[in-house]
């Protein structure tokens, strides 16, 4: 047996219990893996809330760090002792022990510590795939990042930097806008602020190429507005909300913008796209460029405090959950 969250029902933190679930042995092409840490991510909130469909029972959680401790029939790529990190589907990070596809994982390189890798797979990996393929960012580039204290955020601001961008960051409170400063933004708003005239001021007028929002409902509309002619964005959060339906003459009205909605689990679909995806992030991360902040550590058994933690935005950086 083994220990896990279980959610029976769409809801609140509460409906999260901890409790006992057989061990799963390991199928074709699946490992079974012994958890170290995990790490907790606003996509847990979306599946627990019911935003995003799944049948229930189920346990939470896309994102762990661990040990393999058994294979499954066919399984080449690894061998038992192997560190391995992943942040992907299917559902069930949040257990001390679980099965995952093996086509799923990453090996850890020596210097990444199964705290920093459940922080940062699912961040790290996002900011990755936004930063250099759904708009890739280049020297001169000036980029406006919301929730820039966050997990996804630091990493973004600090990896934009380093790729020669002017960043510009909005955050919700002045202690998260200095976290945010000393992590590579130029420039740091409130959210309370008038977004787009702060951005046309700090623009010259010019406007920005590329807005990342994750906070959804809330700033659509103002994003849209920061937008430079032929701007791009990329809406890849629901912190807020879900964004109302959109008028695409409004793209139109607003500069011919591109409007993408992208997903990491459409990013790192083919193995070799995860693989070269993670080999960037283990690298920016060894080499110093990208700092990975863990922080917030709860136990495992108290993942509905940690949510509540994350959704009342008390959160900065990174949070991970011990089993």
């Amino acid at each position: 047996m083994t220990q896990a969250i279980r959610v029976y029902t769409a809801g609140g933190p509460e409906v999260m219990v901890w409790e006992q679930v057989p061990t799963p042995d390991p199928g074709p092409g699946q490992v079974l893996i012994e958890h170290a840490a995990v790490g907790l991510n606003f996509i847990d909130v979306y599946f627990r809330s019911g935003l995003y469909k799944t049948p229930f029972p189920m346990t939470p959680g896309m994102e762990a760090a661990g040990t393999v401790v058994r294979l499954g029939p066919g399984v080449t790529d690894f061998v038992v002792g192997d560190r391995v990190a992943y942040s992907s589907m299917p559902l069930g990070a949040y257990a001390e022990r679980r099965v995952m596809p093996a086509d799923r994982l990453v090996r850890l390189p020596p210097g990444i510590s199964f705290e920093a890798a459940a922080g940062m797979m699912m961040t790290g990996l996002t900011a990755q795939y936004l930063l250099h393929r759904t708009y890739k960012v280049l020297p001169g580039d000036t980029v406006l990042i919301y929730a820039a204290a966050g997990g996804v955020g630091l990493v973004m601001c600090q990896w934009a930097k380093h790729l020669g961008a002017t960043v510009i960051g909005v955050v919700s409170n002045p202690a998260k806008a200095a976290i945010a400063g000393n992590h590579g933004a130029d420039h740091v708003l409130l959210a309370n602020e008038d977004i787009a005239a702060r951005v046309r001021d700090i623009t010259g007028g010019a406007m920005v190429p590329v807005v990342y929002d994750s906070i959804g409902r809330d700033t659509f509309a103002a994003s849209l507005d920061c937008l430079a002619p032929l701007g791009t964005m990329v809406s890849y959060g629901n912190a807020s909300g879900p964004v109302p339906p959109v008028d695409l003459s409004v793209l139109a009205a607003k500069g011919s913008l591109f409007l993408t909605r992208p997903s990491l689990v459409t990013y790192t679909a083919k193995r070799s796209a995860l693989l070269a995806g993670a080999e960037d992030l283990f690298n920016v991360v060894q080499a110093g460029i990208v700092r990975i902040e863990i922080d917030q550590t709860f136990p495992l058994r108290e993942a509905a405090d940690a949510h509540r933690a994350l959704e009342s935005r008390k959160t900065t950086g990174s949070t991970i959950l011990i089993p």
